[in-house]
């Protein structure tokens, strides 16, 4: 059966992931991101600023909302407009962008966040934890592949 043209398929596409309470966490979803966008037509424009917002949000849960044991949860919902992304973690403590200093050579992840993202917050999850989140426009004239 052939594969249906990428501009073809009902939008918006979504994927998700667990991710192991590590350093390769950053990594492992900005690999399960990269997937889901080049399954979208146009989607490649999302790739450079949501896989930055991805690597500090994970990059949050893993230092401060998980002990060791438990997962990391992402999810990602992308359409011609926006690309949607959130964290869950464990922790019902929400994040604080903290203001910069001198020197200062870590904290600046939620300020990257909230300079890029169109918006972003934080909401409780069911049960325990919260999930922090954040809304992507597509970066003009951005990445996309030769035809």
């Amino acid at each position: 059966m052939p594969e249906m043209p990428n501009d073809l398929l009902v939008l918006p596409l979504t994927a998700t992931c667990w991710l192991p309470r590590s350093k390769r966490a950053p990594a492992l979803a900005r690999r399960r991101l990269r997937d889901l966008l080049a399954g979208v037509a146009g989607g490649l424009r999302f790739v450079d600023v949501g896989e930055l917002l991805v690597s500090e949000l994970v990059t949050n849960a893993w230092q401060h909302g998980t002990v060791p044991g438990q997962r990391i949860w992402a999810g990602f919902e992308v359409d011609h407009e926006r690309l949607y992304i959130a964290v869950e973690d464990a922790s019902s403590t929400e994040p604080l962008v903290r203001p910069m200093t001198i020197g200062q050579e870590a904290g600046r992840g939620l300020l990257i966040v909230d300079q890029l993202a169109r918006e972003w917050g934080c909401s409780p999850r069911e049960g325990v934890g919260k999930r922090v989140w954040a809304v992507v426009g597509p970066t003009p004239g951005g990445a996309e592949p030769a035809q």
